[in-house]
């Protein structure tokens, strides 16, 4: 079987947890056996393709060009959705402007305005803008959604959520899980390094820092607390003042580390004691799943998809409720981690899995008249 993927113009210069998505299902595709190619562009020729898989029905504007190039020549297509709209976050956290016109406007007209703001910022401009602009968001998704042979959620809760919106009643899916490598993240085989040391028992969060990921409440939230707090990862595309406010916010025992290679990641899951990620929505969310299989207790938010995930295995927190996040880090603190979480990884959530049900969704159009 060969399989083209196809994703966002910035897939690579901004990558995000649906690089990572993409990355790894085709390395584990090609192990079993497939042969798969990924381009960014959005009209290529499809000749001697079986499937084309596009990812992230959040950014239309690319992906509808891509999935009507495929219909044009007669190619099955399946979805991965990477679906979670962040409306609570849009009304309630973004701040500036753009908060402020979300008690008017809806979350798809708030989508409108943001990739014409990504345009004039970031000159992220191409002949799907064009087409984005004249049609709308939830057009040009609901286009979309009505031309994929089989949807691939990564959670049944996820593929809900794409049907409540776009009221889809005659439709194939499968639902494929997120993973972690469990060759690289393997809590026996990995040892600590002396210069990272000073960390142990640190309290851990490895995100994008950004609005949606939500940094700034939990520092404040965790002001007094005793233990260390570190945040790796950087700056998200426009938000360098957020990142700002989250060192200005952030007492002596809050440390920044900025971008950390993804190898020396298995490193600070294993002395962590806990990993917070306590955004506005997340489907569940790649770092709590590596820091859960490196037997690091986890503070998720409740928003989204993860309680497909973890259960009652994680500790839970609101977003916008700082003793939510607090109680929910002083828990996992205190608490022992329980063996059945990482357990459960093992068994559910290896990019095996992920290869073997993304097979399943392309066996079934293959067969579909």
């Amino acid at each position: 079987m060969k399989i083209l993927f196809q994703s966002r113009k910035t897939l690579f210069t901004a990558p995000g947890g649906d690089t990572t998505q993409i990355l790894k299902t085709k390395e584990y595709l090609e192990k079993a056996g497939c042969i798969v190619d990924i381009t960014l562009e959005l009209e290529p020729d499809l000749s001697g393709y079986d499937i084309v898989h596009v990812f992230n029905l959040m950014r239309p504007q690319e992906l509808y060009l891509q999935v009507r190039n495929a219909k044009k020549q007669h190619k099955k297509i399946a979805l991965s959705t990477i679906y979670g709209p962040y409306v609570e976050y849009e009304k309630k956290a973004r701040g500036g402007v753009l908060q402020f016109l979300n008690q008017f406007l809806s979350i798809t007209q708030i989508e409108y305005l943001k990739v014409i703001a990504r345009m004039i910022l970031n000159a992220e401009c191409s002949k799907g803008t064009l087409f984005y602009l004249l049609n709308g968001h939830k057009r040009l998704q609901k286009k979309i959604v009505q031309a994929v042979d089989v949807f691939l959620p990564n959670s049944d809760s996820e593929m809900k959520r794409v049907c409540d919106d776009f009221n889809l009643k005659d439709y194939y899916y499968v639902a494929v899980p997120n993973a972690v490598d469990i060759n690289k993240f393997d809590y026996d085989n990995v040892t600590v390094d002396d210069s990272i040391e000073f960390y142990r028992d640190c309290v851990l969060c490895v995100s994008r820092i950004e609005g949606r990921k939500n940094q700034l409440n939990i520092i404040k939230a965790i002001k007094d607390l005793p233990y260390k707090f570190v945040f790796i990862g950087q700056a998200g595309a426009n938000f360098k003042k957020y990142y700002e406010k989250c060192k200005k916010e952030a007492p002596s025992n809050v440390f920044f580390l900025g971008q950390v290679e993804h190898d020396k990641l298995p490193q600070f899951y294993k002395l962590a004691k806990v990993h917070i990620l306590a955004s506005w929505m997340e489907t569940p969310g790649l770092s709590s799943l590596e820091a859960a299989v490196m037997k690091t207790n986890i503070v998720v938010t409740k928003k989204g998809d993860t309680e497909d995930y973890f259960k009652e295995y994680a500790y839970y927190c609101e977003p916008d409720d700082l003793d939510s996040i607090r109680r929910a880090v002083i828990a996992a603190f205190e608490a022992p981690f329980n063996e059945e979480l990482s357990d459960r990884i093992l068994k559910h959530y290896k990019w095996e899995d992920t290869a073997k049900a993304t097979l399943e969704g392309y066996n079934r159009i293959i067969g579909k008249q």
